[in-house]
């Protein structure tokens, strides 16, 4: 009789030990248990711990409530302004009731994806790419309402969804990059343009200064021949400035008076030309004449010789 009741208690035990082994569930922190009995919900939600089941009848089915970060695949679409693109994106979402996210919809997450995939390609198509490549947030905000929306219903709270990358064509690249070099330059030249309208102004504010002071001119000279030669490695020619050459002008003594000419003599009068001038000779120069009482055979008297006939 002992032996029969300790073989029964034995068994029971066993019993026992298997039931407790095929009811008891474990649920984690970070899970939601729902518990299906003969294919029926039942009401509530076991939470983490240690719960138990009945066996054969009751299946508990685990639902992760933690965040979960699902990759969106790069969708290709056309813009508004006719330019194809890649885009892909990430979205970030949690179960935020689990019976529903169980009996609602069969598979959650792959809801979730195939929803983001849509709404990806129509936000693309109702953008432009400036606002692709700026202005993301405000797509973002977009792409995050449009999902929320059909995953309410389901238990599913989007938390946040974000736009990655944007892939252009080569071409497209090429272009944007031209389009920017010549947006840089334009700016540049807009810069410098007014960096020479202001150093004009602060140049002619300078001359008006310099004016009232020749000297600061030369001083500024001075400065500038200092600076250039500091460098030892050119030729420096040094022009002399029309204002110095004046100030030289002004310091230099005045120049002496010329000395007074001598008074003037007055003129001989003028020899009366001879009235019957001897017509020069024709064959050579007239010979001089000598007196006739020098002349050999000359006569006392002043008579010449007469020739014999």
């Amino acid at each position: 009789m002992v032996e029969e009741l300790l073989t029964a208690g034995i068994a029971a035990a066993v019993g026992i030990a298997a039931y407790a082994g095929a009811a008891a569930r474990v649920v984690k922190q970070y899970e939601r248990g729902v518990v299906f009995r003969f294919g029926r919900l039942r009401e509530g939600v076991r939470g983490p711990g240690f719960t138990m089941v009945v066996p054969f009848v009751d299946r508990l089915r685990k639902v992760n409530m933690q965040i979960v970060t699902m990759p969106v695949p790069a969708q290709e679409g056309i813009t508004r302004d006719n330019v194809t693109v890649r885009v892909d994106a990430v979205v970030y979402f949690k179960v935020v009731d689990a019976a529903s996210a169980v009996i609602e919809v069969e598979d959650y997450r792959f809801a979730v994806s195939q929803m983001a995939q849509t709404s990806l390609r129509s936000i693309i198509g109702k953008s432009d790419l400036d606002d692709l490549l700026s202005n993301r947030e405000q797509l973002n905000q977009g792409l995050e309402l449009m999902i929320d929306s059909p995953a309410v219903g389901w238990g599913v709270q989007i938390d946040r969804v974000e736009i990655k990358d944007v892939s252009l064509p080569e071409t497209m690249k090429r272009s944007m990059a031209r389009q920017a070099e010549a947006d840089r330059e334009r700016r540049a030249r807009v810069i410098n343009a007014d960096a020479e309208l202001q150093a004009s102004k602060k140049l002619a504010q300078a001359a008006e200064v310099m004016s009232e002071q020749p000297a600061a001119l030369q001083l500024r000279l001075l400065q500038t021949v200092v600076a250039v030669a500091a460098e030892k490695n050119s030729t420096l020619v040094l022009p002399f400035p029309v204002e110095l050459l004046r100030f030289l002008e002004r310091a230099a003594p005045p120049p002496a008076p010329p000395p007074e000419p001598p008074p003037a003599t007055p003129a001989a009068p003028p020899a009366t030309p001879d009235p019957d001038p001897a017509p020069p000779s024709l064959t050579g120069p007239k010979a001089p004449q000598l007196p006739a009482a020098d002349l050999p055979g000359a006569e006392p008297g002043g008579d010449l010789p007469r020739e014999e006939d």
